[in-house]
């Protein structure tokens, strides 16, 4: 069970509890908080050995063993109690909690719902019991989140003093919505605070809530007022070392890091030395990382956490192995909760499979990073990086689907937005996406040139023969537009102007109509050999005789204007874009 999903404080039945348990469960719990997980342990055994039907201590114990990862201690722990006791709710929830870490949902809910008859009154339910179900929901990756909230409302409503419940509620919502649900989870985790002010547990959630947003002015806040309070919070330091890490800092790194060590002992734990390889990276000493954190799993086993992998695979792929970094990746995400990813993970996670020719799995990372993203500039960007990553590989078809996805997600697009919208999609061969989407910049921006020149370069590839005229419209108005200055938009008016002389010409069959438009460029462009042979090709060609149905020609013109060298080959025109 991940820390985020503890209590802050006692349950307000607890806190009335008078003698050594008021004082040593309390402690124990903040033990648990502060990630001292031995100095949890030794409490809650000892109330236990004075105590053994202290069902309290027992939840705790096993609530202890679920944050370490031994779920097999917990169930241990919770079966033993109910041997005792089959009538103590809340090792039920406990019990529960385990069942839902193990996917056996029905089994679980089972227990959820037969505690709660248990302690039901007419009053209704047992806030205490309502908490920890909400709890255990949103602990577990088989959690119903809907029903942990459910709960967890009607717990604050039973025990609006109860700060672990705001805190509960602010981790459900966050985990339901995520990128989305920031907003209730801080109004939720402020609610904590305003309870009990020294919650300082509280204080680290909300600065992971705007870690992930790059808030650093209000993670430092809540980092160093949670220290403040409580010196000896030990996962206030880790979080600090980790900002001052990610940041490049070595000397506060290092500070941090000593801090955090310091606030633990006596207890060592070998994950230390996953932090001290941290600081390796620091020095671009990923030898140093991998020794340090490949020690880690030798001693963990299957109980390493998930951050190691991840240590590992940004070493590797440092390291250009991106083989064996691939390997790490996914060893991370496949035990990390999706809760506890952030949107760089995903990124990582698209560095590793860059060069495998997994295209999609690139594509859904960038999209996964958008998503768990909590803000609308952040969304936009990590699909704006993965768009040119795409575009930067040649794969111009995926490239259109995160273009897309920037212009419907921001509420304002940009001209630059559509813009390489439609550019990807003419890059991909889908001409006729590309005609839609600079039909919406011509609409929205008519006075530029950008959408009728492109409108019109996508409708001569979907009507290559010309007979269709698709282009002429936008080439017209782009000629229009380009004749009010002709210096700034030379190439565009050569362009337009060509492109109707050629289908004056050729399909017309109108020779004096395409010699306006050949004039119309060397006007602009008089050394121009090309315009001017052609000039001098349409000059010796024999007037022809009207056609009255298309005002065109009954005789065959001696030439036809070669359409590639007037359109000219847009890849090459376009090499610096």
């Amino acid at each position: 069970m991940k820390k985020k999903t503890l209590i802050a404080v006692l349950f307000s039945g607890l806190i009335a509890i008078t003698g050594l348990k008021a004082q040593t469960i309390p402690e124990g719990v903040n033990a648990l908080y502060a990630d001292r997980f031995q100095a949890a342990l030794d409490i809650f055994q000892k109330l236990l050995a004075v105590n053994p039907n202290n069902t309290e201590a027992t939840y705790w114990l096993g609530q202890t063993y679920l944050d370490m990862d031994d779920n097999a201690s917990a169930r241990q722990v919770y079966e033993k109690a109910l041997m005792a006791s089959a009538n103590a709710p809340l090792i039920l929830v406990g019990m529960g909690h385990v069942e839902l870490l193990e996917k056996k949902t029905n089994e679980a809910r089972q227990r959820f719902e037969t505690a709660l008859t248990m302690t039901r009154t007419k009053k209704g339910d047992d806030p205490v019991i309502l908490n920890a179900i909400g709890r255990a929901n949103v602990d577990a990756k088989a959690g119903d989140l809907a029903y942990a909230i459910e709960k967890l409302k009607a717990a604050a409503e039973k025990d609006p003093k109860n700060p672990d419940i705001f805190l509960n509620l602010g981790n459900a919502y966050r985990k339901a919505k995520p990128g989305e649900g920031g907003g209730d989870a801080y109004i939720n985790y402020k609610k904590a605070l305003e309870i009990n002010p020294n919650f300082v547990y509280a204080n680290v959630r909300i600065a992971k809530l705007f870690e992930s947003q790059q808030n650093w002015e209000i993670v430092l806040d809540n980092l160093n007022e949670a220290v403040k309070k409580d010196p000896k919070f030990s996962l206030a330091y880790q979080e600090l070392f980790n900002y001052y890490y990610w940041h490049a800092d070595f000397t506060n790194a290092e500070k941090y890091l000593n801090q955090y060590i310091e606030s633990k002992l006596p207890e060592k734990d070998i994950n230390d030395d996953y932090l001290y390889a941290q600081l390796c990276y620091l020095k671009k000493d990923y030898d140093c990382v991998i020794s340090k954190d490949l020690h880690v799993i030798d001693v963990m086993g299957t109980k390493t956490k998930p951050k190691v992998y991840k240590a590992l695979a940004y070493s590797y792929l440092e390291k250009k192995d991106t083989a064996t970094g691939r390997k790490y990746v996914d060893l991370y995400f496949a035990k990390e909760k999706p809760e506890e990813v952030i949107p760089p993970d995903y990124v990582l996670k698209a560095n590793a499979y860059a060069n495998s020719g997994d295209i999609d799995m690139i594509v859904k990372a960038y999209v996964d990073a958008s998503i768990t993203d909590t803000t609308l500039s952040g969304k936009v960007d990590w699909l704006k990086k993965g768009a040119e990553l795409l575009k930067s590989k040649g794969e111009r078809v995926k490239e259109v689907e995160l273009r897309r996805m920037v212009y419907t997600t921001k509420p304002s697009p940009t001209n630059l937005d559509i813009f390489n919208w439609g550019l990807a999609a003419y890059f991909a061969g889908n001409f006729a996406l590309s005609d839609s989407v600079f039909g919406l910049y011509s609409a929205k921006y008519p006075t530029e040139t950008f959408g009728w020149q492109w409108q019109g370069r996508s409708r001569a590839r979907i009507d290559t023969t010309m007979e269709q005229g698709l282009a002429v419209a936008p080439y017209q108005t782009l000629l229009s537009i380009a004749d009010q200055d002709r210096v700034k938009y030379k190439a565009e008016f050569i362009e337009a102007a060509g492109y109707l002389a050629g289908y004056s010409n050729n399909i017309l069959k109108n020779k004096d109509s395409a010699l306006v438009y050949v004039n119309k460029i060397l006007e602009v462009d008089p050394a121009n050999e090309q315009w001017k042979k052609t000039q001098d090709i349409l000059l010796k060609m024999p007037a022809p005789k009207q056609n009255n149905s298309k005002g065109g020609t009954t005789s065959k013109p001696n030439g036809k204007l070669n359409k590639e060298k007037i359109f000219g080959d847009p890849k090459k025109a376009l090499a610096k874009r």
